[in-house]
């Protein structure tokens, strides 16, 4: 199970796109991959129809999740997490700047 959620904002570490920061749009458990926003973009030819005009659109593949890592909320470099439970509340935080990334 994969501590990387939809809304997070992620590092690329490994890849051809390594050091993109982005928003993960999209998280597919099943094949541990994430959509991530900017990242492991193509080109696509789209035929028309009544909803699209068609044409060239960009459109962004899925990457593993383990080439990604949370982006630290204070350097927006890539940190390990750890889990606190405080205040009857669980959250992640930064290793490297100890700062809040979300409840769990």
């Amino acid at each position: 199970m994969s501590v990387i959620k939809k809304d997070d904002h992620v590092v690329v570490i490994a890849g051809a796109s390594k050091g993109k920061v982005g928003k993960v749009t999209k998280v597919l458990t099943s094949v541990s991959k994430v959509v991530v926003e900017g990242v492991n973009s193509v080109k696509v030819h789209q035929k028309p129809s009544q909803t699209s005009e068609g044409g060239i659109v960009t459109k962004f593949l899925p990457i593993h999740v383990s080439n990604v890592m949370l982006a630290d909320p204070k350097s927006k470099k890539p940190t390990r997490v750890k889990k606190v439970f405080s205040n009857n509340e669980k959250h992640l935080l930064s290793v490297k700047s100890g700062e809040k990334i979300r409840n769990v």
